[in-house]
């Protein structure tokens, strides 16, 4: 038996949740695909909006340091993911940057010309290479093998791999160092995507001698919806990595307004245009609650919850027929937790009515994410028991709770 009360008075991350503001009666586990709202977010958006903007009008670019604003966020983001200062940059999408990504790799890695992933990652991730290949006439090749042959599948032809660090439907986690080194073991460079594992657990790009990396910024760095992602490009490539996106927030002198483009020396070029200065103030915001914590708890309490969770779903396993989607080691699996069912968008619905929200991917996959900043085990035990109440009571097996919502 698991002492919820014991595990939840002895939290050292406890004191997180007050400064979250989360719905009265609502059980929160959709945190890995948008973060809660952090209390002081609305405030700061605020006096973004009324005293830098309204106030301080087009002077703010300077006076309020807007301009410098995706570097000075990236090197809080770069703390939180092992990387150097001067390496990251919070701008645009998750899968515009997967684009700057890739063909920045490419242009280093110019002898060779296939852009690998797996199949089954993240559709963003696959869309951006394959675009890629229609947009260079076959030049580039965009090429997706099954997960467990990557590595296998690098050949001489081989520019770049793109690879998921944590799986956004099972959790499934790699082993960063591991898998870069094989990759560079034969010849090509690695991007990672790190939209499931940022703020839910030490990463370290630096260690693990990862070329490029992208993330976003809305789900564990609690940014908002559509904040704007980030992207990390190892110093050791800045100087040749070349930016397809050759915006003017990227050139050398971007107020010199020239006819032709200069990439600016470091990781501003790979900046394109205007900072979206409102969002990224409510980014900033996500990332500098997040680096309060330790990274190493967050980690120990994301375990915790889970083995609550499991010990939880072990009976509804065995009477209801889920099955688990993810690695069954704990530790090899990232901060959500994931059951397959053939009614699981039903199910899901029914938990979302009772105040339980998760999600739901496609064809059967109940997602659940586990965020230790403002969840408790006392939330996961009583999720897993309104799950067991919807699943004994039949509550799920409703008409309206088949329709299929635009998000799911």
């Amino acid at each position: 038996m698991i002492d919820l009360a014991a595990r939840d008075a002895a939290d050292p991350l406890a004191h997180f949740r007050e400064q979250f503001a989360l719905p009265a009666g609502v059980i929160y586990l959709d945190g890995n695909s948008l973060g809660a709202l952090p209390k002081a977010a609305p405030s700061r958006i605020a006096e973004v909006v009324e005293r830098e903007w309204g106030d301080g009008l087009i002077a703010s670019w300077n006076d309020a340091e807007w301009v410098t604003a995706p570097r000075r966020i990236g090197d809080k983001i770069a703390r939180l993911i092992g990387a150097r200062s001067a390496e990251v940059v919070a701008c645009d999408s998750t899968s515009v940057n997967i684009f700057k990504a890739l063909a920045a790799a490419v242009s280093l890695n110019s002898g060779r010309k296939t852009v690998l992933s797996e199949t089954g990652n993240f559709p963003t991730d696959l869309y951006m290479m394959q675009g890629l290949d229609r947009l260079s006439g076959g030049r580039i090749v965009a090429k997706a093998v099954e997960p467990d042959a990557v590595i296998d599948a690098i050949d001489a032809d081989t520019a770049v791999v793109l690879l998921t660090h944590v799986h956004y439907k099972t959790g499934a986690m790699r082993d960063m160092a591991a898998t870069t080194a094989a990759i560079h073991a034969k010849g090509a460079l690695a991007i990672w995507d790190l939209s499931h594992s940022v703020g839910a657990m030490p990463l370290h790009l630096t260690d693990a001698e990862a070329d490029f990396a992208v993330g976003c910024g809305y789900k564990f760095l609690n940014g908002g919806p559509g904040a704007p992602a980030f992207l990390f490009v190892a110093g050791r490539h800045q100087a040749d990595a070349l930016p397809a996106l050759s915006g003017w927030f990227g050139h050398s002198a971007p107020f010199a307004f020239r006819d032709e483009y200069e990439a600016a020396p470091g990781i501003e070029r790979f900046l394109t245009g205007t900072p979206p200065i409102i969002g990224l103030a409510g980014l900033e915001v996500g990332v500098d609650l997040m680096e309060q914590a330790d990274l190493s708890q967050i980690r120990a309490k994301s375990l915790s919850l889970a083995e609550v969770f499991e010990h939880g779903m072990e009976p509804l396993v065995q009477r209801f027929g889920f099955t688990a989607a993810g690695p069954g080691d704990p530790a090899m699996r990232g901060s959500h937790i994931s059951y397959r069912h053939e009614h699981g968008y039903a199910i899901m619905q029914a938990l979302k009515a009772r105040g339980v929200i998760g999600d739901f991917r496609d064809p059967d996959v109940m997602r659940f994410g586990l965020t230790p900043l403002y969840l408790s085990h006392a939330d996961i035990a009583r999720a897993v028991a309104i799950l067991a109440e919807v699943m004994e009571t039949g509550a799920w097996d409703r008409a309206e709770y088949r329709v299929r919502a635009a998000v799911t």
